[in-house]
């Protein structure tokens, strides 16, 4: 839908441009240097609705959203005479003009602004009791102006930058601040050592946690609104050798709720995994190393469960987004509410649906089967390798070998890699070693499988590659997806596990029903421009 009002007020700009002989540019993904912004206040271009973009000789660029608006047209007549500069003028798209003028917004600038007011209230006070009065200014203003207002750009940028985590870690000398963005972390700001203290105890305050203890770590979390949107905020402390270190993770509702194509299922694993939430009781289990999506497929999959008709229960740890319609339920170790007590307490809320974060221990591994087995659905994780290890981990875990073909329907294992820039991108022709790997494991795919998905077996081999550009910040990717394995339970894999299961025979098994590998998965992800062959092998062979 985004990308469709994109495309449709580029139509709209061109075709007017044309009508008053004015020129139209796209300036999607332009970063403006700081220098050529300067050009123009952010308040005129704001009210004016006009924003520099680059020069040309003596000439400076400009684009409007109406170029025949005669209050702007005046005010930039203005600015070009006190400047005594040439102005040119194109039409863009309102889209266009909004992330420019966040670019006036710059992070380093807006926490240098705010800097220069905290050093201005320390500069007051006398220079002999200046230790002292320092440190009584910071404690007051850990509620004030300048550290809120660190703290609130530090939170903005980092969800403009589609950022899911933000790191605020104490070094020796200062202050260092990370955003994780598509998985890797990148320093975007250094904060004085002096204001550690103070931005700690901020965030502490908007999670409710207790300013004064810096011994033990802590966990909470807040929500703000950020952009005009609501964003939740997970918080963890932990006492570092330099001081107090802060996690934030960052849980934007509208791109947390994701569907099943845009996880990145498709084809024969999408059709098998639509059929098997479609059964009216069993567990589906997803596994996966730590940050690979499991919790975000497991939302995906409620969120088409989710129904009115239906008693949707969840204990999690944490709750990192919040569904209308399901009870959700946050776990507290400390107080002996885990998984396995919240369990039994859930089956006396008479659930149809039961999610439970995480299967741990034999006690939450032998609750969550029996409540299979007495006619609930029950989505939950587990840490193992791949699809077929769900099996031997689930008896490695004490449940009895002939409840689960009776208790389990699927198994599903998956890894997060980076998007490709879909900007960026072009198709070529791998090397020939390339070619035949990727033709060598596309051949394994059963035919039932080949049958769903024609269009990865039809010519020759061909690969993508993005080197980057200024949609992607010259990364090549933007965003991530996931590649995934899922296996279901049949006859013929019931009969394995009731006579003891191997890895070769579950192999086996996974290959007749037509399973499709991680490994697979990802390389028809290659061809199909998703993502880079690097990724994919990053991933599946680690």
């Amino acid at each position: 839908m985004a990308n469709q009002k994109v495309t449709d007020e580029i139509s709209v700009a061109q075709e007017k441009g044309k009508k008053i002989n004015v020129p139209f540019i796209n300036l999607a993904g332009k970063i403006i240097p700081p220098d050529i912004l300067k050009e123009i206040s952010e308040e005129a271009a704001t009210f004016y609705e006009f924003v520099p973009f680059s020069k040309k000789g003596e000439a400076l660029l400009v684009g409007m959203i109406d170029p025949e608006d005669l209050r702007s047209r005046q005010a930039l007549n203005f600015i070009a005479k006190r400047k005594n500069a040439e102005i040119e003028i194109y039409i863009i798209t309102p889209t266009d003009l909004r992330e420019i003028l966040k670019q006036y917004r710059n992070i380093k600038h807006e926490v240098a602004s705010a800097l220069r007011e905290l050093q201005d209230e320390l500069q007051t006070e006398e220079p002999v009791e200046k230790k002292a009065k320092a440190e009584e200014v910071i404690e007051r203003v850990m509620v004030e102006a300048p550290i809120t207002k660190i703290v609130a750009v530090i939170l903005r940028h980092a969800q403009e930058g589609r950022a899911s985590d933000i790191h605020i870690e104490p070094t020796e000398n200062d202050v260092k601040v990370r955003f994780r963005v598509d998985g890797v972390l990148y320093t975007s700001l250094i904060l004085p050592k002096n204001i550690q203290v103070a931005v700690a105890s901020r965030i502490k305050i908007l999670s409710n946690l207790k300013i004064d203890e810096m011994r033990i770590p802590q966990d909470g979390r807040f929500h703000s609104i950020v952009n005009g949107k609501k964003i939740d905020f997970r918080v963890s402390t932990f006492p570092a050798s330099f001081g107090e270190k802060v996690v934030l993770r960052i849980l934007d509702p509208t791109v947390g709720l994701l569907s099943f194509e845009q996880l990145g299922l498709s084809g024969h694993n999408l059709a098998v995994l639509k059929k098997g939430i479609e059964e009216p009781y069993g567990m589906i289990l997803i596994t996966g190393p730590t940050g690979s999506g499991k919790t975000t497929t497991l939302y995906a999959i409620l969120n088409v469960l989710n129904d009115p008709g239906v008693n949707i229960v969840s204990l999690e740890d944490p709750i990192e987004y919040n569904i209308a319609g399901i009870s959700q339920s946050q776990i507290k170790p400390e107080i002996g509410y885990t998984f396995a007590s919240g369990l039994r307490s859930i089956l006396r809320q008479d659930p149809d649906i039961i999610m439970v974060g995480e299967i741990r221990d034999e006690e939450t591994a032998d609750l969550a089967t029996h409540s299979a087995l007495t006619g609930h659905i029950v989505l939950s994780t587990l840490h193992t390798n791949n699809a077929v290890g769900v099996i031997p981990r689930l008896i490695d875990m004490g449940v009895s070998s002939f409840l689960i073909p009776s208790s389990l329907n699927l198994m599903i294992a998956q890894r997060l890699i980076k998007r490709m820039c879909e900007k960026c991108r072009k198709q070529i022709a791998p090397e020939p070693k390339i070619r035949e790997m990727i033709a060598r494991e596309l051949e394994k795919i059963p035919a039932a499988a080949k049958q769903e998905m024609p269009q990865f077996f039809k010519g020759e081999v061909m690969i993508w590659e993005a080197k980057g550009c200024k949609y992607c910040s010259d990364k090549g990717t933007k965003g991530r997806v996931a590649i995934f394995e899922v296996m279901n339970m049949t006859p013929e894999l019931e009969r394995i596990i009731i006579e003891g299961p191997t890895e070769t025979k579950l192999e086996a098994e996974a290959l007749r029903q037509g399973m499709i590998t991680m490994r697979q998965d990802g390389f028809m992800k290659v061809m199909d421009g998703v993502v880079s062959l690097g990724e994919v092998l990053g991933a599946v062979e680690q």
